[in-house]
């Protein structure tokens, strides 16, 4: 196979012996390409070349937000996309059951393109901007540009540094008595509350197209088990991030996250397919895959089914 591996050298937990480690697992039986990313959304550039050159596979040895500028220079072709867990967190390889070492992650991977273990999945997308796992609004985009202004923090701390980030950002940077966008939903936007085609305002939305949401250590945060491959997407809305709402998302998502449902303060909405967001009294900020984009008045959010081709292990069941 003809297969280009895109490096982001400034990753948080990319080595020199990390990236030896992808290149010796992927050259055997493969003809290997090293591409190395020198700025912020050069993979997406270096994806988009490596396909149109003949790339059959562009695997990544980065973060998510790496990876994400990689999936969409690919959307929409017939290059796959591989991952190899070279971030602090590494959300989408470990959703996909690629183990969170890099040795051991290039070795399955390795493996999965010897059997030819490719399929395609659907993406979510926010005005053009395609997103593998999730987009984040309100406190949660704010809590990742927190993160992004401490980059070398979060080289050295890991994970460590969302929790720090997310005090920080309660404490300092976030009035958490006010909403600050509305999500303005369509009429078939499945069985909830507030009726069809209702509005809510938020301070906290996660838009998934997988779960869990993320993972602290080993653990994953669950917020939605209705987040599955061919479902469309789910948006989860935090109307307000007054203490007790707070602790009732961290609890429920330390589980399964099915008490979320229950809780008043929350919107619980499967099963999407388009919807809008505007401010709420302002622009709001918002983030993709873990990569803070900035602040905006207004996104359209949409559901592409088999938009990009992704080495994998099959789909459970």
């Amino acid at each position: 196979m003809r297969v280009a591996l895109l490096v982001n050298p400034f990753a948080s937990s990319v080595t020199a012996k990390k990236q030896k480690l992808a290149v010796d697992a992927l050259t055997a039986g493969n003809d290997l390409t090293v591409l190395e990313t020198t700025c912020r959304d050069h993979a997406t550039t270096l994806a988009s070349a490596a396909s149109a050159d003949g790339a059959e596979v562009v695997v990544v040895l980065g973060g998510d937000g790496t990876l994400n500028e990689a999936a969409n220079g690919l959307v929409g072709t017939t290059t796959a996309l591989g991952t190899l867990p070279g971030g602090s967190t590494n959300v989408f390889a470990r959703t996909l059951g690629l183990p969170n070492d890099v040795g051991r992650a290039a070795a399955q991977l390795s493996g999965l393109l010897a059997a030819g273990s490719i399929r395609r999945m659907s993406m979510g997308a926010v005005d053009g901007r395609h997103f593998l796992f999730h987009v984040g609004l309100g406190f949660d985009a704010a809590v990742v540009e927190q993160v992004e202004k401490r980059a070398v923090l979060k080289r050295k701390l890991g994970q460590a540094i969302f929790v720090h980030a997310t005090f920080v950002t309660l404490a300092r940077h976030f009035d958490r008595h006010r909403a600050y966008f509305t999500m303005h939903f369509p009429g078939d936007a499945g069985h909830f509350p507030g009726g069809a085609g209702s509005e809510v305002n938020g301070a906290y939305a996660v838009v998934m197209n997988s779960n869990p949401y993320t993972y602290l250590g080993r653990f994953p945060l669950n917020l939605t088990e209705d987040a599955q491959p061919g479902r469309g997407l789910v948006a989860v809305t935090v109307r307000t991030m007054h203490l007790p709402a707070v602790f009732g998302l961290v609890t429920s998502a330390m589980g399964t996250g099915k008490r979320l449902r229950s809780n008043p303060q929350v919107d619980h909405r499967p099963g999407l397919m388009s919807f809008t967001v505007t401010g709420h009294g302002g622009p709001f900020p918002y983030q993709v895959d873990g990569d803070f984009l900035g602040t905006v008045d207004e996104l359209t959010i949409t559901y592409e089914p088999d938009a990009l081709a992704i080495v994998a292990p099959p789909p459970p069941g």
